[in-house]
């Protein structure tokens, strides 16, 4: 293909991902306000959300469509992705792609749970005992809503971790070598991580986010210990 027909395809891919996000945030505008209201139900049961403009309301509602359409919309945006660059691989590296599919879903379902049975409560009551203690609590609900869709997605992200190690020691950039090499430079910056993505600043935050992104880094060793006997006996 000449370098125009690439950008050709790299067109008709974008407008199949975003028509495609298009669709899926109009679908979800008119539930979003069902679901915003349960939200807020489930961890702020006593918390009263306030507007503070006239917009804030369907920008909230806007905000989680264009969220809940990134989620459900993300296997047709990487489907789309993949077909673009898949000519420029190997059929092994192919294949470990699709391999990693349905683990990858499975991982970023475990770290939303994880988020929603031993983190947002936690941070909400953190940020709620910080907040009485200065000022009245008025929270809004673009803000909140931000807050909590933000920590949901993170968990999602850093639950993906060994999907990803494991992808690059089969494609050769990483080894179990490295990885425990520098086990304490991963430690510090896990930690430093927690510490910045902390939203109330506290150390039993920061030790919540650290801690599962540092046993993911440790199962990712052991897992890729595992598979790499393997890998040496087929190459």
């Amino acid at each position: 293909m000449s370098f125009t027909d690439h950008l050709r395809e790299l067109r008709t891919r974008l407008l199949i991902s975003l028509g495609s996000l298009g669709v899926l945030a109009v679908a979800l505008f008119w539930p979003s306000q069902f679901i915003i209201i349960g939200l807020k139900n489930l961890y702020l049961p006593t918390i009263e959300l306030n507007a503070f403009g006239p917009t804030d309301v369907i920008g909230a509602e806007f905000k989680f469509s264009l969220y809940g359409a990134i989620v459900l919309g993300l296997p047709i945006m990487l489907y789309q992705m993949w077909m673009f660059i898949v000519p420029a691989f190997h059929p092994r590296t192919r294949r470990i792609v699709y391999a990693y599919t349905l683990p990858s879903i499975l991982l970023a379902a475990a770290g939303i749970a994880f988020c929603h049975f031993f983190i947002i409560r936690r941070v909400l009551g953190a940020l709620l005992a910080m907040t009485a203690g200065i000022a009245k609590t008025t929270f809004g609900i673009d803000a909140t809503l931000n807050l909590i869709l933000l920590l949901f997605l993170a968990f999602a992200l850093i639950f993906q971790t060994p999907v990803v190690m494991l992808a690059l020691a089969r494609i050769g950039i990483i080894n179990v070598g490295m990885l425990r090499t520098y086990r304490r430079y991963a430690a510090m910056g896990i930690l430093l991580l927690g510490g910045i993505a902390a939203p109330d600043a506290s150390p039993m935050t920061m030790l919540l986010l650290a801690a599962p992104m540092y046993a993911l880094y440790e199962a990712s060793i052991w897992i890729i210990a595992f598979f790499e006997k393997s890998w040496r006996a087929t190459s």
